[in-house]
């Protein structure tokens, strides 16, 4: 929820968060408006990325068929497989031929079937797929880790862009107010005869050279902001310069043993943790594929049912009616000559026809369609065993073996690269920190170099040209000052990519 908010409050304003969250109070429309600014932290901005950011958001929608893959090995291993089927049809009267044999059929008839089954089979592949199921669902885990570490990574980078950004705008607003008080100090003396129009002039094109370049450190911080932003995975707001950048850092001395800081990365490293839980995953292959010699098991048992029903059952009550026709006449006869043998006669009365036999009749015909008739029960037990296939399972196995080898290798690869990485971002953080030390130093003595240069020229000792000079000299010292520490924050933040946690 406080995710929610913030991404409301930095697209629409603070404004229309706080309207929805406190009561509506009456305003003054003469009161002048207020403009308000939206504050957003580092942790803020991690916060909505891992909520909003396509790519991690990519990454996380793994964890799911990860997850259902475990459950699936682990069921396929204990719980038969059942399956349902039915199905309805109808045959229109005619003839079929089945070898030589002609059936033929003079009504139309409607039928239906149903099959319910249970399976079960257990291999060697059944056995070892809970192991190498697991064993994925930790490879995805640690790639969502890294996919993470990334994500922060770029969000610590554009911040500390942004921040750098304001830095060169805050500087470019000081130089532009300081090119200023040099145009009215020129004028000023020029004024009183103690300087020429060229140097009025002078001060006027610095004047003009620090506009543009305040317009655009302007327009770089509001650019870096936008691609913040993008990071994020949000829609910045219309008036982007409204967002406010709150938090700050503070250069200190690395405290860190690079000893330590390899350890650290060769254990927690999201990606070289990802490729060993892969590997893992590979060996779990190897024995899924070296288990397809073994037997399999299988287990299966079904139960089944029809229904078949005749469209129109008057053909049926007329052959029934002459069968009993027939058999009531047989009967008779019987019974005649029973009657000449002096023997009695036998009851008759069960071939005579009537309405309860031609309902009895119609109900055994009406059963379409869900009057089954059932089929025996099955069941059946097979034991199979590959004797030869066509060297199929000795690819599958060395396919296997390669691929797990393929990643040991990966693995070795990466853990290089780690070593080299960690030792590459420690020694430049070392520089960067070294390095702000003599930007300050140099900035020190640029700001003191422009003080007497601009006291030489007040006092008409000194010339214009000096002072600009001076001005540029101290431009350049303060610029790269704050490019020397946001290089420390930026030389940190990838130390901590690198190892894999962080170290503030």
């Amino acid at each position: 929820m406080k995710q929610l908010l913030l991404v409301a409050g930095l697209v629409l304003g603070p404004t229309a968060v706080a309207a929805a969250q406190q009561p509506t109070t009456p305003r003054n429309p003469s009161a002048p408006a207020q403009v308000t600014s939206a504050g957003l932290s580092l942790a803020d901005a991690i916060a909505v990325a891992r909520e909003k950011n396509p790519a991690y958001r990519q990454a996380e929608n793994n964890r799911g068929p990860a997850a259902w893959g475990v459950r699936n090995a682990y069921s396929s291993l204990l719980i038969p497989t059942f399956t349902a089927a039915g199905s309805m049809s109808y045959t229109g009267p005619g003839s079929q031929t089945f070898l030589a044999q002609s059936f033929s059929q003079s009504v139309s008839t409607v039928s239906s079937f149903y099959d319910l089954g249970l399976s079960w089979q257990l291999s060697g592949t059944t056995l070892s797929q809970p192991g190498l199921m697991k064993a994925q669902q930790r490879a995805t885990d640690a790639d969502i880790a890294g996919a993470e570490n990334l994500l922060i990574t770029g969000i610590k980078q554009q911040y500390l862009t942004v921040l750098q950004a304001l830095a060169q705008a805050d500087l470019a607003r000081k130089t532009l107010q300081r090119n200023e008080e040099f145009l009215k100090l020129a004028q000023a003396r020029y004024g009183v005869g103690q300087a020429t129009l060229i140097d009025v002039r002078q001060a006027q094109v610095a004047r003009g050279q620090a506009e543009v370049g305040l317009l655009r450190a302007q327009t770089a911080v509001n650019v870096e902001k936008l691609r913040l932003f993008e990071q994020m995975g949000v829609t910045p707001p219309i008036d982007v310069a409204t967002v406010q950048l709150t938090d700050s850092f503070s250069v200190q001395a690395p405290q860190w043993q690079l000893s330590d800081l390899l350890t650290m990365a060769e254990q927690q490293n999201p990606s070289l943790k990802a490729l060993r839980a892969r590997e893992g995953a590979a060996g779990w292959s190897v024995r899924a594929a070296t288990s397809s010699y073994g037997p399999t098991l299988s287990v299966s048992a079904g139960w089944s049912g029809f229904t078949q029903q005749f469209t129109d059952v008057d053909p049926l009550i007329f052959n029934a009616q002459a069968s009993y026709a027939n058999q009531y006449s047989e009967c008779q006869d019987n019974n005649t000559i029973r009657a000449n043998a002096g023997l009695p006669p036998n009851d008759c009365s069960g071939f005579i026809w009537g309405a309860s036999s031609e309902q009895a009749l119609r109900d055994r015909n009406s059963v379409f369609p869900f009057h089954f008739t059932q089929q025996p029960f099955q069941a059946r037990l097979t034991v199979s065993l590959p004797i030869f296939t066509n060297f199929a399972q000795q690819l599958r196995v060395s396919e296997a073996r390669a691929q797990h080898g393929d990643l040991e290798e990966s693995v070795r690869a990466r853990g290089l690269a780690v070593h080299t990485e960690v030792s590459q971002a420690f020694l430049t953080l070392q520089t960067a920190f070294r390095t702000v030390g003599l930007q300050d130093t140099n900035l020190s003595a640029a700001r003191e170099q422009l003080q007497l240069a601009t006291e030489r020229y007040r006092v008409g000792s000194g010339t214009f040209f000096e002072l600009l000079d001076a001005q540029v000299a101290a431009l350049r010292a303060e610029s790269d000052a704050v490019n020397a520490t946001y290089d420390y924050h930026k030389a940190l933040a990838a130390l901590e990519a690198a190892v894999g946690r962080s170290l503030r």
